[in-house]
């Protein structure tokens, strides 16, 4: 059942990810693009389907120019 609470947090950072990207104006895109990685990579951590690495986290929050506990400013 761990792995269920670990699920929804996957898919909570992803959507918080997706909401501070679009205020941000960034495309998936223009993220992938800005931080190397494929496009289907941003999809896939905004879905919740991958659980990204920290070294992503940091990458993406600089990216976005947020600092990185923004992406882990939300509710489960």
């Amino acid at each position: 059942m761990e792995y269920l609470k670990d699920k929804d947090f996957i898919v909570a950072f992803g959507k918080n990810l997706q909401r501070i990207r679009k205020n941000k104006n960034f495309t998936q895109k223009d993220l992938a693009n800005d931080i190397g990685v494929e496009i289907s990579q941003i999809s896939r951590i905004e879905r919740g389907v991958i659980n990204t690495s920290i070294s992503v986290v940091n990458l993406i929050a600089k990216a976005l120019e947020v600092e990185v506990y923004e992406l882990f400013k939300f509710e489960e």
